[in-house]
């Protein structure tokens, strides 16, 4: 059995490399560094499920050691805002996020200077979302797509291509340049604003922030594997940067949008900059020292190995939600192939379906479905649940795993029969709910409630903190309230792909 609890991540060796080396490519230019920023700045779960011991929002405070001289352009695509694009781990849309990250940013003191939509052609939903940021105050720029794009680089590269785009009005030295998810437009921003800023006669310089794949690990290492996993649907491969190779005679691994883009982006860059010796490689463009913090390699692995499996798991989820297509199922197969992984390998998988299975011989189900559960805590225990008229199975699955680690009997009720029944009249007579057991928001409410007068509620209530970043796996795609209380309480979770109920449309 892992342990799930050792650390393989310095957090604090990695801020101190990581800011060195921004601070270095700062300097090679004298006005300005536009640093575009792959994958999330805040709340980036994937990393910190590949590294254990990385916290979720510590780019955000290497940024904050550097507030004095970032600042933050914001892009989304405007067909990711008119097809209501979903951002996965939070479950809200693109543009939702855009306004979240915002707000984010603002509160750890880094201000955002625009809210860029890019590739920007009169989309409605777009004009709606300029309308909304700017009635709160926010600067908007509009971007079109590149004329040219991407074979006429001397088009690319003129008044009619990157200086149709109004230049963004920025003061600080490092301009990040993030957005809520790959597509975002991020890099025809940077290479808009570098074109208005050499007109200028200003020295500014492009840079890329990307965590994964990383580049001085091997390319068979279980954690730039994992990067392929999560980006399956992307169709990412990592390769050794042929570039890096010949300029240096080093291995160095990248993956294959960014070595074929290359020669293009190089060639801009030297249309714009004049100087086509900036950099020799894909490589030389980012700024990664991720590898400095890790400080267990074998628990990495270990963690990549699950994330990996996770991953395939989630693609079957996906692919009968309708968000991905079979080509993305054949690369996750490939993957766990490749490293010798199946799905039981995650200790939680078997035992939420033999839940499913028991709850399906005892007849303890409800209308016809039969749903298991099961959580592996810090500690290693393996704890599961099941549906029934009064609790869906992840929510059973929360109280017996609370009450193990508040030291409670098993069969001790936390949730008296009249709160229940009071919330089941709620769901069932009052709002004509179809299903009137409850989820697991529905149930964290009800045993706050029960805290107030029983005290085994009480000390099971704060044992729920102890649930974050165990891992669970549910026999049936969580209805929405499962969701949210999970994704709350911090659990990661997969499931196997069927629907919780038999009806086509579920809302509870």
């Amino acid at each position: 059995m892992e342990n799930f609890s050792r650390v393989g991540f310095d957090n604090e060796k990695y801020l101190q490399e990581q800011t060195s080396a921004i601070l270095e490519r700062v300097s090679r230019f004298n006005d300005k560094l536009y640093l575009e920023f792959g994958g999330k700045i805040l709340y980036d779960y994937h990393a910190a499920r590949v590294l254990p011991g990385f916290t979720p929002n510590v780019k955000m405070r290497l940024l904050q050691k550097l507030k004095d001289q970032v600042e933050v352009i914001m892009c989304v695509y405007a067909g990711d805002i008119e097809r209501s694009k979903i951002r996965a781990d939070f479950g809200i849309t693109y543009d939702v996020d855009v306004l979240k990250s915002i707000d984010d940013l603002k509160w750890y003191g880094i201000n955002v200077a625009a809210v860029v939509i890019t590739r920007y052609e009169k989309q409605p939903a777009a004009v709606i979302f300029k309308n909304k940021l700017e009635l709160k105050g926010i600067k908007v720029y509009l971007h079109y797509p590149t004329r040219g794009y991407p074979k006429n680089i001397d088009l690319i590269v003129s008044d009619e291509g990157y200086g149709s785009n109004e230049y963004i009005e920025t003061t600080k030295p490092i301009v990040v340049v993030t957005g809520p998810g790959p597509g975002s437009g991020k890099l025809a921003t940077a290479l808009s604003n570098l074109y208005h800023d050499y007109k200028k006669g200003k020295d500014a310089g492009y840079a890329k922030f990307e965590t994964f794949p990383i580049w001085d690990l091997p390319i068979d290492h279980l954690v730039n594997i994992a990067y392929e996993a999560a980006t399956a649907d992307l169709g990412d491969v990592n390769m050794i940067d042929p570039y890096h190779l010949k300029a240096y005679g080093l291995e160095a691994v990248n993956y294959n949008r960014d070595i074929e883009a290359f020669n293009l982006l190089k060639e801009i860059l030297t249309k714009i900059t004049g100087n086509n010796s900036v950099y020799l490689s894909p490589t030389d463009m980012g700024v990664n020292r991720i590898s400095a913090g890790i400080i267990d390699d074998e628990r990495c692995k270990e963690a990549a190995y699950q994330e990996i499996i996770r991953r395939h798991l989630r693609g079957f989820v996906d692919y009968a939600m309708g968000q991905i297509d079979t080509e993305t199922l054949e690369r996750n197969a490939e993957i766990m192939e490749r490293v010798g992984a199946k799905d039981e390998d995650r200790l939680v998988v078997e035992p939420a379906r033999r839940a499913a299975k028991d709850a399906e011989t005892n007849g303890k189900g409800y209308g016809g479905i039969y749903c298991g559960a099961a959580i592996e805590l810090n500690d290693g225990t393996l704890v599961t649940g099941k549906n029934s008229s009064l609790l869906h199975a992840s929510s059973s699955m929360i109280l017996n795993a609370i009450k193990h680690l508040a030291g409670l009997p098993d069969n001790m009720i936390l949730l008296p029969e009249n709160i229940i029944d009071s919330v089941t009249h709620l769901k069932k007579d009052i709002l004509n709910g179809k299903n009137a057991s409850l989820d697991v928001e529905e149930t964290l409410i009800a045993l706050a409630i029960s805290a107030i007068s029983n005290p085994a509620a009480q000390m099971a209530l704060q044992k729920l903190t102890e649930l974050n970043n165990c891992e669970m796996h549910s026999t049936h795609i969580p209805t929405p309230g499962d969701e949210a209380g999970l994704r709350k309480l911090k659990i990661n979770v997969t499931c196997d792909p069927l629907f919780s109920s038999k009806r086509l449309f579920v809302s509870e």
